[in-house]
């Protein structure tokens, strides 16, 4: 009966651990994004790879309440859908690129569901009347 190594020795006695295997690979997410290109539709493989990195990347992130989680993921899954086609083939790492834009879904996903860009600062809203004109007059809100 044979055993299987989980690690391995080199010739200087030096323990080598197996690499681990990345779950995403750059070179088959960029050669199926090319081909989403040439077709201009994405394929269903590269489908299937851009929502295993978006749901593999925001596992970094934590979240109080799990529905943020769910409703940031969502905005960076459309993010992802949405700008697929910018990604330019010269360039080698769509793993980056692609992993950049979930990011950004998320932060965009984040400031649309808790907006404190604005909190306890003053707004000036103007309000006009149905006989004002809407010229440089009016009443304003703060």
């Amino acid at each position: 009966m044979k055993h299987l190594a989980l690690f391995s020795y080199n010739f200087k006695n030096i323990l080598i651990m197996p690499r681990k295997k990345n779950y995403l690979n750059n070179k088959d997410l960029r050669e199926q994004i090319v081909i989403s290109l040439e077709n201009d539709e994405l394929t269903r493989e590269a489908q299937k790879m851009l929502q295993l990195l978006a749901e593999r990347t925001i596992n970094k992130l934590s979240y109080v309440n799990e529905e943020d989680r769910k409703d940031c993921l969502q905005f960076a899954l459309l993010d992802l859908l949405k700008y697929w086609r910018n990604y330019k083939p010269e360039f080698p790492n769509a793993f980056a690129y692609y992993t950049e834009i979930a990011k950004r879904g998320y932060a965009k996903g984040w400031n649309k569901i808790h907006p404190n860009k604005y909190k306890g600062t003053l707004s000036m809203d103007r309000i006009n009347s149905k006989d004002s004109d809407t010229g440089n007059g009016g009443m304003f809100n703060i």
